[in-house]
């Protein structure tokens, strides 16, 4: 299927590893021009060569933190035209409710919301002159389950979504898209790495591992595996599309059936 984004200008935040790097080498395969992310410079470098070598197409980079305004602003001024804007930067780490200090509840807004709050705000207005364009805020399942083990995390997933379906509210009327994507647990290399970690430490392999983090900590998932971060980025794509001019305001779940509702 051509998804029709030969040419678009796509960013995806945080998209050196895992499931934004999935996602940019996505839209780079359907012909995107597709910006890639990162804080540091080599490991940006080392993305773009990745897919230029992969998907081919023409793959840009930029180094800088998006959690901070002027990173956010210099990208924009460096790439100005911005028709597809994935907000895929965030971070995640469990800790018991008590222990999360405000610090911490304040960083993972800014690093998970603000940022693309931010950035949605920067590139709409070349969107709105040529009515066209889509926003996508990549939350999580976490976003309808609250993980008792990271409850900071799982508020800024929620909010995502309420910002996405606002976002697109205001929007009502004109050629620009604003979702969110909801992933279940996901093999990307923070969870791998994570989920390696601890593994090790009970000294299980991470097969072992898996199927008991899906018997107790995700009993409702159906697929009962950790998804593919290509899986995300496959719906991700459509999203970004021409194609789905009649999908707006939704929360769209590709996470495994994790959440237990049918709707």
């Amino acid at each position: 299927m051509d998804l029709k984004l030969k040419g678009k200008l796509a960013l995806v935040s945080g998209s050196t590893a895992g499931i934004g790097h999935a996602i940019a080498a996505a839209l780079a395969a359907e012909g995107a021009r597709v910006i890639v992310n990162g804080r540091k410079q080599a490991a940006v470098d080392q993305a773009v060569a990745a897919i230029r070598a992969g998907e081919g197409g023409e793959v840009l980079g930029f180094a800088g933190d998006l959690a901070t305004a002027e990173a956010a602003e210099a990208l924009v001024a460096k790439y100005p035209g911005i028709e597809i804007l994935v907000n895929n930067l965030g971070i995640f780490e469990p800790k018991p409710f008590e222990d999360i200090p405000d610090e911490d509840w304040t960083r993972f807004f800014d690093v998970n919301v603000l940022s693309g709050v931010r950035l949605a705000r920067l590139v709409l207005p070349a969107m709105k002159r040529a009515d066209w364009g889509r926003i996508i805020f990549v939350s999580s399942e976490s976003a309808l389950q609250i993980p008792a083990e990271m409850i900071h995390y799982g508020m800024t997933k929620t909010a995502q979504i309420a910002v996405a379906r606002g976002l697109a509210e205001s929007l009502a009327g004109t050629g620009i898209t604003v979702n969110s994507v909801l992933p279940g647990p996901t093999k990307s290399r923070g969870v791998g790495d994570f989920v390696d970690a601890l593994a090790k430490a009970d000294g299980k392999s991470f097969e072992a591992y898996e199927k008991e983090f899906f018997e107790k900590v995700r009993p409702t998932s159906l697929i009962k595996r950790f998804e593919a971060p290509e899986e995300i980025a496959s719906l991700v794509a459509y999203v970004a599309s021409p194609l789905s001019s009649g999908t707006t305001g939704a929360a769209l779940r590709v996470d495994g059936g994790c959440a237990k509702s049918a709707f």
